[in-house]
């Protein structure tokens, strides 16, 4: 399958549409992603953690799109949050709950 075809069924451009109206709202409602991010008075990995809580507690999807836009925001400034950016393989990554549809194909066989 081509990268095109794939995304058709595996990626939301109304997520990112969404997503970046939320950022153009955020910068009116608390200004910059770069002053917030390095004046240390906004903790966005706390924010993220509080996020989550919330999306835990409601199931409202909004707060997936706040919790992506925290992650994006820690991804531009990791510095400021003590994290850094390093890929990892198949033996580092911390899976999934359960099985998914190609592993159950596969163990059938």
């Amino acid at each position: 399958m081509t990268r095109e075809e794939i995304l058709k069924t595996e990626y939301s451009p109304e997520f990112d549409k969404l997503r970046q109206d939320m950022m153009e709202t955020s910068f009116y409602k608390y200004g910059s992603v770069k002053e917030n991010a390095m004046n240390g008075t906004t903790d966005f990995v706390k924010s993220l953690d509080i996020r989550y809580e919330k999306f835990k507690a409601t199931k409202n999807t909004e707060f997936l799109a706040d919790i992506a836009n925290l992650c994006m925001m820690i991804f531009m400034y990791p510095e400021q949050f003590g994290c850094h950016y390093k890929p990892t393989d198949s033996n580092e990554s911390p899976g999934i709950d359960g099985m998914s549809t190609k592993q159950l194909r596969e163990y059938s066989e």
